[in-house]
């Protein structure tokens, strides 16, 4: 079912200095930046590397207010990994195989995630405590959508 560890998330209070980091230390390169007011996140996205199911990456999160989900997380544990995710052919089958294995899951559908991706969550105290994410890069999103339409015809 997952193809790849797609990110690791990372929450930081301050996103241009946490990037400064990772760049001068690890010698990484940001390839996109977004605001999402949804999530209540600005967050930027430095690649790692590329494998046979796609790119790999650090994404950075920085809460736009102290009462979003990272800005809680901040709160109480302070700046550190947030989640984990999990590249996935299609995240609708992934959501109900997972949903049907009896894992709660955060989000009953697919919502828009980094870089035009759709995404998922599923309830961390379900999966050891970890924070989990369900990740379909734009690329299978067509994909999955053209073999849809393929056997409806």
């Amino acid at each position: 079912m997952f193809m790849r560890i797609d990110h690791v998330g990372i929450a930081c209070h301050d996103l241009e200095e946490k990037i400064a980091f990772f760049e001068r230390t690890f010698e990484l390169t940001v390839v996109a930046r977004e605001v999402n007011t949804e999530q209540g996140v600005k967050e930027a996205m430095l690649h790692i590397a590329d494998g046979e199911g796609g790119g790999s990456y650090i994404q950075l999160l920085e809460p736009l207010s102290p009462d979003t989900p990272v800005g809680k997380f901040l709160t109480r544990r302070g700046e550190g990994v947030h989640h984990v995710a999990f590249g996935v052919p299609d995240v609708v089958q992934a959501l109900d195989t997972i949903g049907g294995r009896g894992v709660r899951l955060l989000d009953e559908r697919p919502r828009h995630g980094s870089m035009g991706s759709s995404i998922a969550f599923l309830h961390p105290k379900d999966v050891g405590g970890m924070l989990t994410e369900l990740v379909q890069a734009p690329e299978r999103q067509a994909e999955t959508m053209s073999n849809a339409r393929n056997a409806d015809t």
